[in-house]
């Protein structure tokens, strides 16, 4: 089931593979976020945390995914939620070839 994407915030995105490899646990993000349960939902491969309204906590999960080793944009991207309200985007895991 695609998972919709706030508008006005921004969502991190991560390959679960990646997360759970780099020994990551919602406990610990919950550390930097404080997140409700629909602020950290899973879809097949893919995790999304958010929307995320602390600037500062957002940069701090950043550095703490890329100090676990993963790394920007093939692990982990940060969707901006900067688009308008009469937009809905949503995102699913994306099917590979076998």
């Amino acid at each position: 089931m695609p998972i919709k994407l706030t508008h006005n915030a921004p969502t991190l995105l991560i390959r679960r593979d990646a997360f759970e490899g780099a020994a990551l646990t919602r406990e610990g993000i919950d550390a930097w976020l404080n997140l409700t349960p629909e602020e950290f939902r899973v879809e097949g491969s893919v995790i999304a945390i958010g929307p995320v309204y602390d600037d500062e906590g957002l940069q701090a999960l950043v550095s703490a995914f890329e100090e676990k080793g993963l790394v920007y944009f093939d692990d982990f991207f940060e969707m901006s939620g900067n688009w308008p309200e009469w937009l809905s985007v949503f995102t699913t895991p994306a099917t590979r070839a076998p």
